[in-house]
């Protein structure tokens, strides 16, 4: 019975300690780590006399602390680092208002007889074509744009079509193909927009592009 009473009163004053209570609050112990230092001495306090806790225990449950409390720390820095970061793409992406990009799409814009599109190639190829179009699918021009290599390109439109007409400013669509040798090679079109607002929402920051919506910083693939 007397070790029964003394178990209870254990776990009470353990209890105690780690639930300190100020005018029915909480009290704040300072974090994790000295919540479970608190434990440990209660424990140790309260620990029955003819079986101590050892010292692979003791030193189990300290080695415990210290990695509660290095994950504690470890969580901190990611924060900051993820705020810093933030903050950063925030005023990359700032720098870039009223500046022209070229984003994943398909469109160009014919302006004063001319426009610029662009293209993306996964490998380097020996041959690339691209084909603008009018709103209505008709093929204006085939532009041989010979050999270029992996990555991101811009090419610009004189306004011409395959006959030498003019034709006339508005919106056109552009499809790019590729090879390398008898094989083909994944080619994507880029379009031409200008930067004209930030958003941030939460840790993300995306670019509004004009009429073309909202693109985030990897999207742009260059700069004009």
């Amino acid at each position: 019975m007397v070790t029964a009473v003394q178990t209870a009163d254990a776990r009470e004053s353990i209890l105690a300690s780690l639930n300190q209570r100020s005018g029915g609050k909480t009290v704040d112990d300072g974090g994790t780590a000295n919540r479970f230092l608190t434990l440990l001495v209660t424990q140790m306090r309260n620990q029955d006399p003819l079986n101590p806790m050892d010292n692979a225990q003791v030193t189990s449950q300290l080695a415990q602390i210290s990695t509660v409390d290095g994950i504690e720390r470890l969580n901190e820095s990611i924060q900051k680092l993820m705020s810093d970061s933030s903050a950063t793409q925030l005023m990359q992406a700032a720098a870039l208002v009223g500046h022209g990009v070229m984003v994943p799409g398909n469109g160009l814009k014919v302006y004063q007889g001319s426009g610029t599109a662009g293209f993306e190639l996964s490998q380097p190829a020996d041959r690339v074509i691209a084909t603008v179009r009018d709103a209505n699918g008709l093929v204006m021009r085939n532009l041989a744009l010979g050999a270029r290599a992996a990555g991101s390109h811009a090419f610009q439109w004189d306004g011409k079509t395959d006959a030498g007409q003019t034709v006339v400013d508005g919106a056109y669509t552009v499809s790019a193909e590729a090879w390398r040798g008898d094989s083909r090679v994944s080619a994507g079109t880029l379009e031409l927009g200008r930067v004209t607002g930030v958003v941030r929402d939460g840790a993300a920051v995306s670019l509004e592009v004009g009429t073309l919506g909202m693109f985030g910083l990897p999207d742009v693939r260059q700069i004009i």
